[in-house]
């Protein structure tokens, strides 16, 4: 558990441990999250590519890709339909 103070505009200083373990450098872009009054803080990058890799799992499975070599071949085969076309 970390602690911060919020200043007079209402800003705070996240503890160096939090943003390692979130991976949050200067610039970086944080999520805050309500959930049963509770904030849960995020790393935004962190968060958009979860999402992506979630919504990439139904169309990998739809796809019947199971592994990396399922990629590489489906790449490769993409890549002949190019060349013939």
């Amino acid at each position: 558990m970390e602690l911060a103070k919020v200043t007079s505009k209402g800003q705070i200083t996240i503890p160096i441990e939090i943003r390692k373990k979130l991976g949050i450098k200067e610039g970086d872009k944080i999520l805050l999250v309500e959930d049963q009054g509770r904030v849960i803080m995020m790393n935004s990058s962190m968060e958009a590519l979860w999402e992506a890799q979630t919504a990439f799992e139904a169309e990998a499975e739809r796809l019947g890709i199971k592994d990396e070599q399922d990629v590489t071949d489906l790449i490769r085969d993409l890549r002949r339909e190019r060349m013939e076309d």
